[in-house]
């Protein structure tokens, strides 16, 4: 009765009721976004630091362990404990990456926080694949000479160069997961990114992949373990580009389907130096 005699009527007293708790819900609102994009961050910078200690792992600079190293235990044992660590990295890499996946994991997580939570446990496998990684010795080859071996070092170099330079090509930070936390912390609608071809892609449909060829191959001392390495990563890379390449096909449809006509996979193609009938020609050889 006071409050009707202050002026308030009792019908707005409902009103009142149910609009208690806005700010809170916003500010909730608020927080989940930030952690969303603090997460994405925290996912990002694992990825690189991660990245650059792949670069001393394989390339054998600066680290405490490294594909290389002397064997530390016996044959077997360290041989199975390599391909259970690469087996471990290519399922989780692989499957997480499928739509079907993506979608039931969206359900448990929000959507701006599924790729970032692509690259955190890529990273961590990445991880647990340098911490566990036993050599087993035995070298392949080794080159002697100090021109040769700065000369396949550079090349190995050259590999990770084109593959972080790729990523920056078809837009790095949607890659890796910040552009989608980005737009969710602005509320803005995230938008796919159109199909391009720039630069390197106008010649190869996976320069990415190239510069892991390159990178997983060109070493100056090839051991036991690195070829293991090699082998085993090459084989499963080859093996992605098929589920990756149906992934696009479904995304871009016959887009996609006519760039893989006109461009070849995985060696560079001359086509767009060839001239005429001799460039029609190489238009049908280039998909193999």
């Amino acid at each position: 009765m006071s409050q009707v005699r202050r002026g308030v009527h009792p019908a707005n007293l409902v009103s009142l009721s149910q609009g208690y708790g806005i700010p809170q819900v916003r500010m909730v609102r608020e927080m989940k976004r930030v952690a969303v994009f603090l997460y994405g961050v925290l996912s990002y910078a694992t990825f690189f630091l991660t990245f650059v200690y792949a670069l001393g792992f394989i390339g054998n600079f600066y680290v405490p362990r490294s594909l290389d190293s002397a064997a530390r235990a016996p044959f077997w044992p360290a041989l199975l404990t390599d391909a259970l660590l690469l087996g471990v990295f290519a399922v989780q890499h692989s499957v997480m990456a499928r739509p079907a996946f993506k979608r039931v994991l969206t359900q448990i997580i929000p959507e701006a926080a599924e790729r970032s939570t692509y690259v955190l446990l890529s990273s961590l496998a990445l991880i647990a694949l340098f911490a566990y990684w036993q050599p087993i010795g035995g070298v392949i080859w080794n080159l002697e000479n100090p021109a040769l071996r700065m000369a396949v070092t550079g090349l190995f170099l050259c590999g990770f160069l084109l593959v972080f330079v790729s990523t920056l090509l078809i837009n790095h930070f949607d890659l890796f997961g910040l552009r989608q936390v980005w737009v969710y912390l602005i509320e803005r609608p995230y938008t796919h990114l159109e199909f391009r071809t720039p630069l390197f892609y106008k010649y190869v449909r996976h320069p990415l992949y190239v510069g892991w060829f390159i990178a997983f191959w060109a070493t100056p001392t090839m051991t036991g373990a690195h070829l293991l390495f090699a082998i085993l990563t090459s084989v499963y890379m080859l093996m992605a580009i098929r589920w990756e390449e149906r992934d696009l096909v479904a995304a871009h449809g016959e887009r996609y389907e006519n760039y893989r006509k006109e461009v070849p996979k995985l060696v560079p193609s001359l086509l767009p130096y060839l001239g005429g009938n001799e460039a029609a020609a190489g238009k049908q050889r280039s998909a193999a």
